[in-house]
């Protein structure tokens, strides 16, 4: 019998994780192992039950899917994660696959291509919906070799940081969330504001809106 692609879902929507769950659990190739709701749980959760893929929204609270996909990289490299998403954006498509992503489907996609490109992954190759490779490609034609940004040099606590201060957490409640010192947040926050080069909260906020970091 045919070794069964364990799958985790991390999606902060539960309507679309019940969809996604009704589409596999019809197929006898998978098993849904877990569900996460916020970017941090879904590492957690890959970390502990070792799946064999993830399938990981971008927007997601707390942590978001290409800082979520990077940590897991980082804990478990040979889990697979697959990037599910309504956004096909060149730019965060990038950073999706420099955080280690094997692939990027977006959400209006078939099931049959959701479930194709499941079965790619796990077995170690690379998909990416027939649009998003059409932008990736063109991105490439048109900038061959993109500098580092600033968001790039920063560190996985500071990307996090950055995201609950952009959406209005106060020192002191980012400290109780991460189980930090206060003093330990205002210093990645002094650290990552420099690097980004911004001065205020306000900048902070576009800034991160700008790169759908958060909602506006």
């Amino acid at each position: 019998m045919a070794k069964k692609v364990r799958v985790l879902i991390c999606d902060d929507h539960a309507l679309f994780r019940e969809g996604v769950k009704t589409i596999l659990s019809s197929q006898s190739d998978f098993e849904v192992i877990g569900e996460a709701d916020d970017g941090r749980q879904g590492v957690e959760l890959a970390v502990r039950l070792h799946p064999d893929v993830v399938l990981m929204d971008i927007s997601m609270p707390v942590l978001k899917g290409f800082d979520a996909a990077r940590r897991i990289k980082k804990e478990r490299p040979d889990v697979k994660v697959l990037i599910l998403t309504v956004y096909d954006d060149e730019d965060l498509v990038a950073r999706c696959l420099d955080a280690g992503a094997s692939g990027y489907v977006l959400k209006d996609s078939p099931p049959a291509q959701l479930t194709y490109a499941i079965e790619a992954v796990s077995r170690g190759q690379q998909y990416m919906s027939p649009r998003v490779l059409t932008g990736v490609v063109r991105q490439f034609m048109a900038h061959p070799a993109e500098p580092k940004t600033g968001y790039d040099l920063l560190s996985d606590r500071e990307r996090e940081v950055l995201v609950l201060l952009a959406e209005g957490s106060s020192l002191k409640d980012i400290a109780r969330k991460l189980n930090l010192s206060v003093k330990t947040i205002d210093a990645h926050k002094y650290n990552l504001m420099r690097k980004l080069n911004l001065h205020d909260r306000s900048e902070l906020i576009r800034y991160a809106i700008r790169k759908r970091l958060v909602e506006a």
